[in-house]
């Protein structure tokens, strides 16, 4: 099945569906994605990384938890399946999902499920509309990055056992940059854009064709990794690495997202989560030039608007925490039989 979920869209299955064995498995995804291929013609991939993504989905074992959801970022033109990181904006399609498969039931007007992130930890309590014992995609929520409107999935998020900071540091020195390492869901560096020559408002086109400027992003990026736990990441899309520059709407803090060689035409909802946690502590990249409001809303803005991230961070002792919530929309889009490359 495939599904738009927030500003992403992927292609869902039942793990039951899946091989069970890795190396078959990734083999499998990238057939049916059509990569490694910067077109994904021979694929039902969309040719960037926002719509090269997979989600498996299955009843969890675990005690007070609903389903089990894995993601799988699938590279568009490289023959890599990425595991390092999780998404949550395909997470508010996962609801969706396991009920059009039957996996679980929708109960009453509003179901809500809990759902264990697999390659994090992380668990979500997830509420969707679902009057009559359908899922109801119909709404009048709209999210910047995505037209028209639809119903809003509401997604509270809470960390697992890994620290917010992951090197213990307000901010560290990594390749000549000051730069705070934060992972309030997913793994994120956040970077002042003026260190790098730019302003923080170019378009996502502009900075990709800025070959140095990758360049030095990554350079940041691979010496990130192992800092942040995550090992040799130079073929992995974590950490997502974002610029930031003073707001100029009515946000709290300007974003440019590299995630990690292509710029992100929005923001994903753990991306957001991070970089509004990370704002919010004193000291941190980003936090002097924030326009922070008293409430636990951070506007974060993007190159096609402004997510409104609802974080609350505190402090225990020399320890920072964390809890996000957010609303998102989702929509099926097809359900159908896909059929894989041949093999070569």
């Amino acid at each position: 099945m495939v599904l738009r979920g927030g500003t992403s869209k992927g292609a869902f299955f039942l793990a039951d569906d899946l091989p069970a064995d890795a190396a078959e498995r990734d083999d499998l995804l990238l057939r049916i994605m059509g990569s490694p291929d910067p077109t994904q013609i021979d694929g039902i991939g969309g040719a960037h990384p926002l719509t090269s993504k997979v989600a498996v989905v299955s009843l969890s074992d675990a005690p007070g938890i609903d389903l089990d959801y894995s993601f799988f970022q699938v590279s568009v033109d490289e023959p890599v399946v990425g595991t390092a990181q999780t998404c949550g904006n395909l997470l508010a399609a996962v609801g969706p999902f396991a009920v059009e498969r039957g996996l679980t039931r929708a109960a009453g007007d509003r179901t809500i499920l809990r759902i264990r992130l697999l390659n994090t930890g992380d668990v979500a309590t997830v509420s969707f509309p679902t009057p009559d014992g359908r899922v109801d995609y119909d709404g009048d929520v709209a999210i910047d990055g995505v037209p028209g409107t639809a119903a809003g999935i509401d997604i509270d998020l809470t960390g697992g056992e890994k620290p917010l900071l992951p090197t213990g540091s307000v901010s560290d020195e990594i390749a000549g940059h000051r730069a705070t390492l934060i992972d309030n869901g997913m793994p994120v560096v956040l970077l002042r854009a003026d260190e790098f020559g730019i302003h923080g408002d170019e378009s996502p086109t502009d900075l990709e064709e800025h070959a140095d400027l990758r360049e030095e992003v990554e350079r940041v990026r691979l010496a990130a990794g192992p800092l942040m736990g995550l090992g040799d990441v130079s073929r992995q899309t974590v950490p997502k690495m974002f610029l930031l520059s003073a707001p100029r709407g009515e946000g709290a803090i300007s974003t440019r997202a590299f995630i990690p060689s292509r710029v992100h035409t929005s923001i994903g909802v753990l991306m957001a989560a991070s970089v509004a946690a990370g704002i919010r502590i004193p000291g941190a990249v980003g936090s002097d030039l924030a326009r922070i409001a008293d409430d636990s809303v951070t506007g974060i803005e993007h190159p096609t608007g402004v997510f409104p991230a609802a974080v609350t961070v505190t402090r225990t002792d020399d320890t920072w925490h964390a809890s996000s919530a957010s609303v998102r929309t989702a929509r099926k889009i097809f359900d159908g039989t896909v059929f894989a490359r041949p093999r070569r």
